[in-house]
């Protein structure tokens, strides 16, 4: 007869769950026999990692990049509280994860038994759902509910299993259908529409912002904009679905972002909040009145007094208030936004070259990726300073994707990421952009990349640091320590694996070095020297930031280490002196 572990297979299998990801573990063992037992050319694909943390990375990506639920599953106590960071990274992104967290033996719950933990207590913080099955009749239900709430709400869902209830006689239930996201409409009343209108139609110069929300309505968004004559800034999670194609485009604000972004907000005198929830307050305008979009009515208001807020989506109200928008706007502000970004990318532009000096800088990595990488690339980015670099660098076009750890802001996301991104599609081009701190962070995953056979392809920015903490601690005017990294030769570390491994000291031989990685099949990691000094600066600059950074480099040179200040100034100023400014008014 069939048992629980048969049952839960089973039931994804029907739900349309075709891989599942973890790491076997004692009181999970009914559950990986189950799946050893499960034969057949639909059979679930066990995606064996080395450890559970990148396994819920690699599932949350799964689920991003194609919008179904992706399952993640781990043994009890210290195994599956593992998935903590990945799970709160795919709640915060809004994508559908079932993690099955087993447990100790039901007899010894609240015992203090060896390796007990409360995982149905410990995941709710990042969680949708999170239900301990205590009796196997209860299962049917609480993974139904489960999976639903995950897909409906885009969550995370846990399940919580102990070892002896899997082994436990399978419960009756007619067979679940194929569990999909229900699709709504939601448009705001006409007297929200109204009011929005009144304020956008009332204000000289408007400017948008655009969050990952705007997914599905470029269309959309574009033509609101033209009616407004609306310059569009967009938050991160908006870059691969607004850039493209989008002639009102002035970049990003933010502490990622660049002057142009910045300046469009700080002078607009309304601003229209397309489905974003960007969390930085400081770089919204004082004045301006706001108008906020977004299907979820709790995330209105939450990072800056608006005047009007609307629950809708995003497609659907940009259509409504279209015609409520006055035709004959000035097009000036748009224009003079516009402008102004042109002359901001431009003088990105001339810092992402090959100068002939070393370290390589890191703009001309990202550049060359993105001259090089297909028109459908996936690109994942670390936090820190290689997604700095992606957001200011990578092109999007409407098919290309970048994923990354935006919101939650965990280290080491990017090649356990890219693992899940390549599992959903293994023909697809897929570019982990680690940081050095990042990639060694999770590195025992290589191992996870070639045991799956996995060609991604590893572009690690090796600075010998912790880049972006290094950064701010001279914004903060502190003297760095404890951010120096010794590391081994990261492409002999992947040769040692069985990955293609290319180390690039020179930029004139980083070219040839991203062709072959792109074209070799398999998967490959390049190494890349790189500048540790480089500066990413911000598209406003505070009083309190020059202070510190003016606090660092006197305490720099008193501390006798003033080679810093040095390399500092032979990497950043000469290059800025010679071919312009990004952070311009």
């Amino acid at each position: 007869m069939a048992n629980v572990a048969d049952f839960f297979i089973d039931t994804l299998k029907r739900a349309g769950v075709t891989r599942v990801w973890g790491l076997p573990g004692d009181s999970l063992n009914a559950f990986t026999d189950a799946l050893r037992r499960d034969s057949g050319k639909d059979a679930l694909q066990w995606m064996h990692m080395r450890h559970e943390e990148a396994a819920a990375f690699a599932a949350g990506a799964d689920a991003e990049l194609n919008g179904e639920l992706a399952v993640v599953a781990g043994s009890c106590g210290p195994g599956n509280l593992h998935f903590i960071n990945g799970l709160f990274d795919a709640n915060r992104n809004r994508v559908p994860v079932l993690a099955i967290a087993s447990h100790i033996p039901s007899a010894e719950i609240g015992s203090t038994y060896f390796q007990e933990t409360h995982p149905q207590e410990l995941f709710r913080e990042c969680s949708v759902y999170s239900e301990l099955v205590g009796d196997p009749a209860q299962l049917p239900w609480v993974l139904e509910i489960a999976m639903r709430t995950a897909v409906e709400k885009r969550g995370v869902a846990v399940v919580v299993v102990p070892g002896d209830v899997f082994f436990a006689d399978a419960p009756d239930r007619r067979a679940t259908a194929p569990i999909l996201p229900t699709r709504s409409t939601v448009v705001p009343d006409a007297a929200g529409l109204e009011a929005a209108a009144s304020i956008l139609n009332g204000a000289k110069k408007v400017t948008i912002l655009a969050g990952a929300g705007v997914a599905g309505a470029h269309d959309e968004v574009i033509a609101l904009a033209a009616k407004l004559q609306a310059p569009i800034v967009h938050a991160l999670r908006g870059k691969e679905h607004i850039e493209w194609q989008n002639p009102y485009d002035v970049g990003m604000t933010g502490l990622l972002g660049f002057a142009s972004g910045y300046r469009a907000m700080e002078k607009c005198d309304a601003l229209l909040m397309l489905g974003t929830d960007f969390p930085y307050r400081q770089f919204f305008p004082e004045k301006a009145k706001i108008v906020q979009v977004d299907l979820r009515g709790e995330q209105l208001g939450r990072r800056t007094p608006i005047d009007v807020g609307l629950v809708g989506g995003v497609r659907e109200t940009a259509e409504a208030l279209l015609p409520l928008i006055d035709d004959g706007r000035s097009d000036s502000f748009a224009k003079e936004s516009v402008e102004h970004y042109r002359k901001t990318r431009k003088g990105l532009d001339e810092l992402a070259v090959d100068d002939g000096r070393q370290p390589i800088h890191p703009q001309y990595v990202a550049r060359l990726l993105d001259e090089l990488a297909s028109e459908d690339a996936v690109f994942t980015a670390d936090v820190g300073s290689p997604v700095i670099w992606a957001s200011r660098y990578l092109t999007m076009n409407g098919r290309r994707r970048l994923l990354g750890s935006f919101l939650h802001g965990s280290m080491a996301n990017a090649m356990p990421q890219a693992l899940g991104a390549q599992a959903s599609d293994r023909s697809r081009q897929v570019v982990a952009l680690a940081g050095d701190g990042g990639l060694a962070m999770l590195m025992g995953d290589l191992l996870s990349i070639k045991q799956n056979n996995l060609p991604i392809k590893i572009v690690v920015f090796n600075n010998a640091s912790l880049n972006f903490v290094e950064l701010e601690m001279k914004a903060a005017g502190i003297v760095n320590f404890g951010t120096g990294l010794e590391n081994p030769s990261f492409a002999a570390v992947a040769e040692s694996v069985g990955i293609t491994g290319i180390r690039v000291e020179k930029a004139s031989e980083l070219r040839g070095a991203l062709t072959r990685a792109l074209e070799t099949e398999g998967p490959v990691l390049v190494d890349v020297v790189t500048a540790r000094e480089e500066l990413s600066m911000p598209p406003t600059i505070t009083a309190a930031q020059i202070k510190g950074f003016t606090v660092w480099a006197l305490k720099t040179v008193l501390s006798g280490r003033g080679d810093e200040l040095l390399d500092l100034a032979d990497t950043n100023v000469w290059r800025r002196l010679f071919k312009g400014s990004s952070s311009e008014d």
